[in-house]
């Protein structure tokens, strides 16, 4: 059974006490958002999760979408959702107020992104993508093209895709062969075949806004010829309302192992009249800035299901009668004993919790920075906020779906034999979480521009904010009289110097072998994200400790709070011990086996 109630006591401590309230006093655009305001936002949020979205997910998953004369219809009750969800404001939550959205706090949207993720991942995406289109069209298109289309795609009247992938180029775009030619007007006509596209049809919207990578005529080989287009399905009539189509047809959805209520799209673009986004030759670089507000969205997918499998964990363990307790009988008046008591069962849902309760404090301190990097005054303070986004987007990505994927097969082996059938919902989870680990780039390809891109950018200058705001809290935790928080900041200290050496001994051998880069980028980025959620694990603890020790209400979180810290320093960030002797062999073993003996 899936079971989902959004946890908004633990929200609410990453948002008011993790990390203070006072960030929003510092940033103008953020000043009149009170704690109240706020917290009513996650409230109706949990409430549009729960009661319209989360009915919808397993029997969207059972109904799937279909194609029917040319239009993709998805599964019963998501029209009238995308409505609700639409009429409430939930699509232009963090947009900015010039294009009609209610600008709030990036670091809230992705709270009530969680929620909508953990009830219904599927349905997620239709909005989620529309997001990042906006993103890549404010940051770079003409003001016309802003004019006409970002009014309609923030409100969610109209959605919005990206549209790269080519069956023969996926991470490798310079391959792409779509082209777009240039008319008299300022306009393109662009041709070509993508796959992969998710969102590309649906009966959602009334018309849907595709991004789209093609090459001009005479543009060069290679990645530096590509270009962004912006191409609607229907071409608006003078009132701005969609009238003529414009070439563009869906050739087939594709069959998936999950999220089979979103529509994944093969499209086909035939003279479809589109314009250019940026400059020719610099798609890449907008259509980046779309793809990097995917993957931090992508990462808190990964949350979202990490979430709901750990729910619905809980609740069957607390149900399933098998066994005793090894200490004795834990309900003798039962002829079994709830399998939540047996110490295996325990570590399985003990792992589940601390995952998602990292992954969301680690979320919400890059959502943090995304809103300090958008809205600060101070210039170096913006700049920090970037380095520090740019930094950790990829490890927000690639370790909460690395996660995701591992807590839902928890999920599955905490229910046994019925995890493993449709009708008990969890196996769903599994199949739903696979696709978030390869699309938006593929974690292997996240790990590779953490070390390849990220880490010697500026001369390091992207690493510096998060070195020194773990550094910091180290030292202030160094002579913490607590024994508890004294072990945990010893292990946060150990993993951080394993992370310092890791990263010097990949510097030194990158440069000299790009395969010892290479080797060692998943290990690295799994090591940097545990010293991130080791840093906010001890901040949470050390916040719970003085909550106790001042006797202030809610007991049972602070104590629960400090179980869970204590377990992921206990049992999960060691981990970290690992990754620092793999990082240490390079391409040793990795590379020594002969290609033919493959």
């Amino acid at each position: 059974m899936q079971v989902y109630t959004a946890p908004i006591r633990d929200m609410r401590f990453v948002l008011h006490e993790l990390f203070a309230d006072d960030q929003f006093a510092n940033l103008p655009a953020h000043a009149d958002f009170t704690p109240d305001l706020l917290d009513a936002v996650l409230e109706e949020g949990a409430r549009m999760a729960q009661e319209v979205l989360l009915p919808l997910n397993a029997s969207g998953d059972l109904e799937g979408c279909r194609l029917e004369n040319g239009v993709v219809r998805t599964p019963t009750g998501f029209k009238a959702a995308y409505d609700q969800f639409r009429a409430g404001g939930w699509a232009a939550l963090a947009s900015a107020p010039e294009w009609g959205g209610q600008g709030l706090p990036e670091s809230l949207n992705k709270l009530v992104e969680e929620m909508i993720c953990s009830a219904n991942l599927s349905f997620s995406l239709y909005p989620g993508l529309t997001h990042g289109a906006t993103t890549a069209i404010e940051g770079h298109a003409s003001e016309d093209l802003k004019q006409a289309y970002l009014p309609k795609m923030v409100s969610g009247e109209w959605s919005g895709t990206m549209c790269l992938t080519e069956s023969h180029c996926g991470t490798d775009l310079g391959l792409l062969r779509t082209k777009a030619v240039p008319q008299g007007d300022g306009s393109y006509k662009v041709s070509g075949a993508k796959i992969f596209i998710s969102s590309g049809d649906h009966d959602l919207t009334e018309n849907v806004i595709h991004l789209v990578l093609a090459r001009l005529p005479d543009a060069p080989a290679g990645v530096r010829g590509i270009s962004l287009f912006l191409v609607p399905k229907y071409l608006p009539d003078t009132a701005g309302a969609p009238a003529t189509p414009n070439g563009v047809t869906v050739a087939g959805l594709e069959h998936k192992m999950g999220l089979k209520a979103s529509a994944t799209c093969q499209m086909v673009f035939e003279d479809s009249t589109g314009w250019i986004v940026g400059e020719p030759g610099k798609g890449l670089p907008a259509m980046f800035t779309m793809m990097n507000t995917e993957r931090v969205s992508v990462g808190i997918q990964g949350l979202g299901i990490n979430e709901i499998a750990y729910q619905s964990a809980v609740a069957y363990a607390r149900d399933r009668l098998q066994g005793r307790a090894l200490g004795g009988p834990a309900r003798p008046d039962l002829a079994a004993d709830p399998i939540i008591v047996h110490p295996d069962v325990r570590r399985s849902l003990m792992t589940m919790r601390a995952y998602a309760e990292g992954c969301r404090m680690l979320g919400q301190w890059a959502a943090r920075a995304l809103d300090a990097e958008k809205h600060a005054a101070d210039p170096e303070v913006k700049q920090r906020a970037a380095d520090f986004v740019a930094l950790v987007t990829p490890v927000v990505k690639a370790l909460f779906t690395d996660l995701a994927f591992d807590a839902a097969n928890h999920g599955v082996q905490v229910h046994g034999g019925h995890g493993y059938i449709r009708e008990t919902g969890v196996e769903q989870f599994v199949r739903d979480a696979r696709i978030c680990q390869i699309y938006e780039g593929t974690n292997g390809v996240q790990a590779l521009d953490l070390v390849g891109r990220k880490m010697p950018a500026h001369m390091g200058r992207q690493m510096r904010p998060f070195f020194h705001a773990v550094s910091n809290l180290c030292e202030a935790m160094a002579a913490a009289p607590d024994k508890a928080l004294a072990g945990m900041t010893a292990g946060l200290q150990q993993a951080f110097g394993a992370l310092q050496l890791s990263t010097a001994t990949i510097a030194q051998k990158g440069m000299k072998d790009p395969e010892e880069a290479g080797a060692a980028a998943t290990d690295y980025l799994r090591l940097m994200g545990l010293v991130g959620m080791g840093y906010c694990f001890l901040k949470a603890a050390k916040i719970a400790t003085d909550r106790l020790a001042e006797g202030s209400g809610d007991a049972g979180f602070y104590r629960a709070k400090l179980a869970t810290a204590g377990f992921f320093f206990d049992r999960i960030l060691p981990q970290a011990t690992a990754a620092f002797l793999a990082i240490k062999t390079g391409k040793r073993s990795t590379m020594a086996l002969e290609l033919d003996a493959f």
